[in-house]
C-alpha cells in the first residue's frame, strides 16, 4: 500500500509538470493559425521581394532569373523619374496632413457635445466616403472636375469669370493637388471617428476644473484637450505619413496614370509601373525595398517621438 502510494506521487508530479508546461504554451497554440497566416501572406512575400531586388526577371515562369547584385538599386537612383516620385511622395505626405489631422480634429472637438442620436447620424454621414470604392470615388470626382461638363468648373467660371476652365487632371500645375485633395477628402471620415473616439475617453473632470479656473474655450483646447489627445494625434500623423502614397495610388491609376509628365506619380505607383507595365521585376522589387526601408525608419522615428511627446492620463 505504501509502495503504490510512493509510485503514484512521482506520476502525479510529472502530470502536474506536464500540465504546467502545456498551460504555458497554450496561448501560443491559439495564436499559431494567425502567426502562420501572417508569415505566409506578409513575411514570405517580403523576403521574396528582397530576393528579387538583386535579380533581373520579366515575371515569366519559364524565364530564368539573372543575378545582377545591386545594379537594380544603382539604376533606380539614376533614373530621373525616381527623384520626381520621391518629391511627389513628400508632397502627398505633407498635403494630406490637413485632411487627416487638422480638419478631423476640429470636427471632433466641435461636435463632442452634440446629442447621442445626432452624433451617430453625423458620424455615419462623415464616414460614408471612407467605405466607398476608390474607383467609384475617382469616377465621381472626374465628373465633378471635368474641364467642360464638370459642375465645379461651371461654378468657378460663373463666380470668378475664368477665361478658360481648369483642367484638374491634365494640367501639370493642378494634377497633383487634385489627387491630394481627393485622397484627403476620403480620409476625413476615418480620422474624425478616431479623434471622436479619443474624445469620449477623456475624463470630463479636467474640462470642468479648467472652467472653474476661468479658462476660456481656446485655453481648454490648447492646455487640456490637445495634450490628452497627443497619443492619438501622433498615431494619426504616423498613419498619414506611412500610407499617404498607398491611399493615393488608386486615384493616380484611374485619373492620371502618373501624368502629366510624371507630375502625379509617387514611389508606390512607380514600383507598380516597373512591375506590371514594364515587367521589370528587379527594378520594381528594388523600389519596394527602398519604400519599405525608408518608411520603416519613419515609423521607428514616430514611435520614438510618441514615447517622448505623448501625454497619458494615468
Amino acid at each position: 500500500m505504501t509502495r503504490h502510494a510512493a509510485e503514484a506521487k512521482p506520476q502525479s508530479k510529472e502530470r502536474k509538470s506536464f500540465l504546467l508546461r502545456l498551460g504555458r504554451i497554450k496561448p501560443y497554440i491559439y495564436l499559431l493559425p494567425a502567426l502562420v497566416s501572417i508569415g505566409f501572406w506578409i513575411y514570405k512575400p517580403l523576403l521574396q521581394t528582397f530576393q528579387l531586388s538583386v535579380y533581373q526577371w520579366n515575371l515569366l515562369p519559364t524565364s530564368p532569373k539573372q543575378y545582377v547584385g545591386l545594379k537594380n538599386f544603382t539604376n533606380l537612383f539614376n533614373l530621373p523619374e525616381m527623384g520626381i516620385a520621391l518629391w511627389n511622395t513628400l508632397i502627398y505626405t505633407v498635403g494630406i496632413i490637413p485632411f487627416s489631422l487638422i480638419i478631423p480634429l476640429i470636427i471632433a472637438i466641435a461636435t463632442d457635445n452634440i446629442g447621442r442620436k445626432a452624433s451617430n447620424v453625423y458620424r455615419a454621414l462623415i464616414f460614408l466616403p471612407m467605405i466607398m470604392a476608390p474607383v467609384a470615388v475617382s469616377s465621381v470626382w472626374r465628373w465633378i472636375m471635368h474641364p467642360t461638363n464638370g459642375i465645379l468648373n461651371k461654378a468657378l467660371v460663373d463666380w470668378f469669370h475664368l477665361s478658360e476652365p481648369i483642367r484638374f487632371f491634365t494640367d501639370e500645375h493642378w494634377a497633383i493637388w487634385s489627387i491630394t485633395f481627393i485622397t484627403g477628402w476620403k480620409l476625413i471620415g476615418f480620422s474624425t471617428l478616431i479623434f471622436s473616439a479619443a474624445m469620449t475617453g477623456i475624463n470630463k473632470e479636467y474640462i470642468e476644473a479648467a472652467k472653474i479656473d476661468r479658462a476660456n474655450g481656446f485655453q481648454i483646447i490648447w492646455h487640456v484637450l490637445l495634450p490628452l489627445l497627443s497619443p492619438t494625434i501622433l498615431f494619426m500623423a504616423m498613419m498619414s505619413t506611412l500610407f499617404a502614397s498607398e491611399m493615393s495610388f488608386s486615384y493616380i491609376n484611374v485619373l492620371t496614370q502618373g501624368g502629366p509628365f510624371n507630375t502625379t506619380t509617387n514611389i508606390y505607383y512607380l514600383l507598380w509601373t516597373y512591375g506590371f507595365q514594364s515587367f521589370n521585376i528587379g527594378a520594381s522589387s528594388a523600389a519596394a525595398v527602398v519604400f519599405f526601408l525608408g518608411f520603416g525608419v519613419l515609423a521607428w522615428l514616430f514611435m520614438k517621438l510618441t514615447k517622448k511627446l505623448s501625454f497619458f492620463d494615468n
